[in-house]
């Protein structure tokens, strides 16, 4: 068998970008899944019955249509296809009201009442550049292409969530939409850094929507292994490299792993002094992840649920605030705030038949082994009264099970590190280049490195590009894919 120029280890979103972006600069690259099924956090299984598809992981990807690394790949091209639900995401509050956010920044403004100028003046201009703005927002430490762009949006992104909301809404629906986007960061609300995610996120719903794959996020994992094949690569699932040592006649060497991971395969091949660096990074809180075969759509109280694949429960920004507080303080929170996902009311191949399908997680200390079950079900009752009664299947994932079902989610962890303001900026280590390690052949692409988390493989693109840099290769860009 050829020896290959380049492997990768670790088939998730940046392991699959960063081979595709090797195999197109004209590298023989072999990517190494330790798992039965390529994808990482994009799998999708039979988790409650047979013939119903769940979400193992993510479930909806607004980074993953703005992201220009799969936007290059042309994935539709190998069968991905986008389902765009109405509305991106609502927010349901107490008494059967909730608050949407709609592709339409305008349309938003307006279910805001006092707030609608507020509202436009946040996100307008942000929204009107969301390409410029994002090719900086989802890239590494550099000299910004769009400096007085970039710049404004980062001096918001640097606040906490709470001094965002406090200097731009005056109204509870405001507060709590954007609430419930940026608890999606795993940090307290009032947190530096925690108002980043929630501005991403808006802006990407805006201009791109939240979008689920048909057939289930497993389906994003496909085309991306199409498309690596396509450009010759090779993939060996149920193949777990325990060593970098295994390796050793590739020029390079790509981990698609967090930095824990990267410091048990490579040991002293890497100095000292840079393995104690890695050791120190942090992973921050865990899930509790719940799936459920439904007899019908779930009964929520306000016909606005109904227009969404996403919907963030946990009422108002004060209530959500404490939940998120508790977490982070290492408690379990009473009214945890949670994270739902309804794909099966706008793709009916989830199911083939009547049945719905339903996924949620909400945010827990690391390592916790608490059943939240009660707890979720309880916060979707208060928004669906009626609720339980349509369960006909549930399964249920604790910190501990996540991590199992895939390692690089330590403690429970799907973000590859705690994104605070240390570790925002600092991602694994403080470096000019986070791909980089000390070792000429060895090179970091995980989400443990800039930008972050997120189903959008702009971090191994990036960790690619540095990789055929070190060798004094030039990435044909200008090279058209089949097809095209």
């Amino acid at each position: 068998m050829t020896q290959p120029d380049a492997v990768v280890i670790g088939s998730g979103p940046n392991g699959l970008a960063a081979a595709i972006t090797l195999a197109r600069a004209g590298l023989k690259v072999t990517v190494y899944e330790a798992a039965a099924l390529p994808g990482g956090g994009m799998r999708s299984e039979e988790l409650t019955q047979p013939g119903v598809i769940h979400d193992v992981c993510s479930a909806v990807h607004p980074l993953a249509v703005a992201s220009p690394a799969f936007q290059s790949f042309q994935l539709e091209r190998f069968g991905l296809e986008w389902i765009q639900p109405p509305v991106p995401a609502v927010h349901p509050l107490d008494g059967g009201h909730a608050v949407r956010l709609e592709r339409d920044v305008y349309a938003t403004a307006a279910g805001l009442g006092a707030d609608e100028k507020n509202y436009i003046k946040a996100f307008e201009k942000y929204v009107q550049h969301v390409d410029p703005l994002l090719k900086d927002v989802l890239a590494p430490l550099h000299v910004p292409l769009h400096p007085w762009l970039y710049a404004r949006f980062g001096l918001k992104a640097l606040h906490s969530a709470e001094a965002f909301v406090q200097r731009s809404f005056r109204t509870r629906e405001a507060q709590a939409l954007f609430a419930g986007v940026a608890a999606h960061s795993s940090l307290r609300l009032d947190a530096p850094l925690s108002a980043a995610v929630g501005l991403m996120l808006s802006i990407a719903g805006h201009a791109y929507g939240w979008p689920i794959p048909r057939g289930g996020s497993q389906s994003i994992a496909q085309a991306l292994v199409a498309c690596f094949k396509e450009a010759g690569g090779t993939l060996q699932l149920n193949h777990r490299i325990t060593s970098v040592d295994e390796l050793q006649d590739a020029s390079l060497k790509l981990f698609d792993v967090t930095p824990r991971q990267l410091v048990a395969l490579c040991g002293e091949h890497l100095p000292r002094s840079f393995r104690q660096r890695l050791l120190k990074f942090r992973y921050g809180p865990g899930i509790f992840k719940l799936d459920w075969t439904l007899d019908a759509p779930v009964p929520w109280a306000s016909p606005a649920c109904h227009e969404t694949a996403t919907l963030h429960l946990g009422g108002d920004f004060a209530e959500l605030a404490r939940s998120e507080a508790q977490v982070n303080q290492g408690q379990i929170p009473d009214r945890p705030y949670v994270l739902v996902a309804q794909p099966s009311l706008f793709d009916p191949t989830r199911t083939g038949d009547q049945r719905h399908t339903l996924w949620a997680y909400c945010h827990v200390p690391a390592q916790s082994l608490e059943d939240m079950t009660e707890r979720v079900e309880a916060q979707i009752e208060r928004f669906a009264p009626g609720f339980r009664k349509l369960i006909r299947a549930r399964h249920a994932m604790n910190s501990a099970d996540i991590e199992r079902h895939n390692p690089n989610y330590i403690g429970g962890s799907i973000s590859g590190g705690l994104m605070d303001w240390r570790q925002a900026f600092a991602r694994p280590v403080l470096a000019w280049n986070p791909y980089r390690t000390p070792h000429p052949r060895i090179f970091l692409c995980s989400s443990s490195t800039p930008p972050g988390p997120g189903v959008h493989g702009m971090c191994g693109a990036a960790a690619a590009r540095t990789a055929l840099a070190s060798l004094g290769r030039v990435q044909r860009t200008s090279q058209k894919s089949p097809g095209q």
